[in-house]
Formats: structure tokens, C-alpha cells, sequence
């Protein structure tokens, strides 16, 4: 009885989801190249927003970490090493490590600033006059996903230190007289419901990508997806194995697309044109072109290209841009089929 008790829930798996494929690429992006600067996600309730990032957490290979790291240091980046993990090393002591899940930490609503960049351990301060730090939920999130449900609620003071670690890969806190710097480098993936209100133009631009999705209207399909959810809630262990060799492949597919990465390179030309629709956009800051190159070596990796090529512009640079460009109140188009045909005027005649 204890041991089903301690097993963990089953997670819906990702090559199961149906529909809702801007999100899932976005979200696959940003695993293959964490660098692109997390997702903001969009959409009505309802629409498997939660659902589908605890997949992509889920379906990702696990981390080889150093035993008893509070930053689950990697034993040989030093980029994401803790400062206690490198002294260790520099001392010439054999570390252990272990295999685990990719983290996938949860930013509750009303945390405080301490509970997410860590603080002073008080009871042991108390009781035995050290002062030790208490990692907040940055230090738990380093090589794994931070997920901020209705991210647009967030107070705008922790918003901006997400962001700020997001970008850096990197926490301090000083708190009593006590200094510490860690390694926090995680995918930063953020939802909301517009109709609760937008984040600031200025933290929204933070955002690497920016995915919009919708309540699915063919009644078909929606058929299968409660036919889907039915099948997984009666019988999760034979729902999840009828998905395995899916769920290998794209783990496959993702794994190779890492290794690949860095050897993509990107035509000048097509890095102008990019830089052209940026600035025919208007888009403040050099934000966007150097997303949408990013996310371009991603995709074209992930499709096992060497080279970007102007499809794979196509495909993400609406992701990167549509929540760049300036609000009119008076403008009747919507942001994303802006960017669309401002995209099509310019790479159009490269078809």
C-alpha cells in the first residue's frame, strides 16, 4: 500500500496532446536551446496549458547531478556548478552524482520574494548562531522549468527577477551580512488568461516567445480530446505505454537537436531580412532579431537541417515577435497576422 502511495502521479504524455501545436513548438524550442528565453502562453481557460508543459518536463531526459547539491549542480559545466560544488573539485574530492527528473518547479501566486530567491535558515541561526542560506525556488529550478501559472497576476517586482535570472542564469542574494551566488538556468514558462489583464509591454518583451492558443472549435476534434482524457483518467499506466515509442522518438529527436545546435549556422542574407522585419515592425530594441535567429538554429536543428533556411523563419518568427510590437488602440489587426504579412511581403519572393 505504501508503495503505491509513494509513487508519483502520472503525467499525461506529451505526444498524446492533440492540437494546440504553436505552444508545444515553442516549448520544444526552448528545451533544445533554453537560451531563447522561456515561452509566455496565452489562451482561454481550459485549453491544457498546464497539462501540456508538466508533459514537456515529464517526457525530457533525466540530469546527472552532484549528491546533495541544494543547486543541482552539474558535476562537469562549471557554468552550472554551485560555488560549494567547485571548491570541492578545486580540493581534488571525488563527488558522487545522480540521475534525476528534470525539476519542474511551480511559482505559486503569493510567494514572496524570499520564498523564490532563497534566505537565511533562522532556526539554525537561532539555535546554533550560523548563518546558513535557505535556497528558494530559483535553486531548486536550476537545469530544469520554472512555471508560472497566471504569470499576469504576478507581482511585477518578482516578475522582473525572474526575468533578470532567466536571462543571466544566475541568483544573488545578500540578506544579513550573507552573499551568495548560485547557477539558476531554467526554462521560464509563463500562462495567462488575457482576460485577466497583459503583463507590462516592457516584461512581456522579456519573453522569448510569446504562443497564443485558442478553445479548439471542430466538434470532432474535440471529441477526441475527451476520448483521449477519458482513456488516460480510467487507465494512465496503458494510456502512457500505448504513447511510449512516440514519446522516445521526440525524446530522441530533442537530444540530437541539442548536439546539433551549435554546428547550424545562418545566411547573412536571411539574417538581414530578419532584421528587416523586425525593423519594418517597429520592434523596439534588437530583442526580437536576436530571438528569432535563435529560435530559427533551433528549429533547423530539430529538423536535422545543417543550415537555417527561410521556412524555418517562417515558422517561428511570429512566436518571437507578435508581442513586441506597439499597441494602437485603434488598430483592428490583430499582432500576430501583422507580423505575418510583413513576413510574407519581405520573405515571400525568397520562395
Amino acid at each position: 500500500m505504501n508503495k503505491i502511495q509513494n509513487q508519483t502521479r502520472p503525467v499525461f504524455p506529451f505526444t498524446a496532446i492533440i492540437g494546440q501545436e504553436e505552444m508545444k513548438l515553442a516549448l520544444i524550442l526552448n528545451v533544445i536551446d533554453p537560451k531563447i528565453g522561456g515561452v509566455m502562453i496565452m489562451g482561454d481557460r481550459g485549453t491544457g496549458k498546464s497539462t501540456t508543459i508538466r508533459a514537456i518536463a515529464d517526457l525530457l531526459p533525466e540530469i546527472e547531478v552532484v549528491v546533495d547539491d541544494l543547486f543541482n549542480s552539474d558535476i562537469s559545466d562549471y557554468d552550472l556548478m554551485s560555488d560549494t560544488t567547485k571548491q570541492k573539485l578545486e580540493s581534488g574530492l571525488n563527488l558522487s552524482t545522480e540521475l534525476i527528473k528534470v525539476p519542474m518547479i511551480d511559482l505559486p501566486l503569493g510567494a514572496t520574494e524570499d520564498r523564490l530567491c532563497g534566505t537565511i535558515d533562522i532556526e539554525k541561526a537561532l539555535n546554533e548562531g550560523i548563518k546558513t542560506f535557505e535556497p528558494g525556488l530559483l535553486a531548486k529550478a536550476n537545469r530544469g522549468i520554472l512555471y508560472v501559472d497566471e504569470v499576469n497576476l504576478l507581482d511585477d517586482h518578482l516578475v522582473d527577477i525572474l526575468l533578470d535570472s532567466s536571462a543571466s542564469g544566475w541568483n544573488t542574494v545578500e540578506r544579513e551580512g550573507i552573499s551568495v551566488r548560485h547557477p539558476s538556468r531554467f526554462v521560464l514558462v509563463g500562462s495567462g488568461n488575457p482576460e485577466e489583464g497583459e503583463l507590462r509591454p516592457q516584461l512581456l518583451d522579456r519573453f522569448g516567445m510569446h504562443a497564443e492558443i485558442r478553445t479548439v472549435r471542430d466538434p470532432s476534434l474535440r471529441v477526441q480530446i475527451v476520448e483521449q482524457r477519458s482513456n488516460f483518467d480510467c487507465n494512465s499506466i496503458s494510456f502512457i505505454q500505448k504513447f511510449q515509442d512516440k514519446q522516445n522518438e521526440l525524446k530522441e529527436n530533442i537530444l540530437l537537436a541539442q548536439e546539433k545546435l551549435l554546428s547550424i549556422t545562418i545566411d547573412y542574407d536571411l539574417r538581414v531580412k530578419i532584421s528587416e522585419i523586425c525593423s519594418t515592425l517597429n520592434v523596439d530594441g534588437l530583442r526580437g532579431d536576436i530571438v528569432t535567429n535563435r529560435a530559427a538554429k533551433a528549429f533547423a536543428a530539430y529538423q536535422s537541417k545543417d543550415q537555417v533556411d527561410v521556412e524555418d523563419v517562417k515558422k517561428v518568427i511570429t512566436l518571437c515577435l507578435r508581442h513586441r510590437l506597439r499597441k494602437d488602440p485603434l488598430d483592428t489587426i490583430d499582432s500576430g497576422t501583422k507580423v505575418n504579412q510583413v513576413v510574407n511581403d519581405i520573405l515571400g519572393s525568397n520562395l
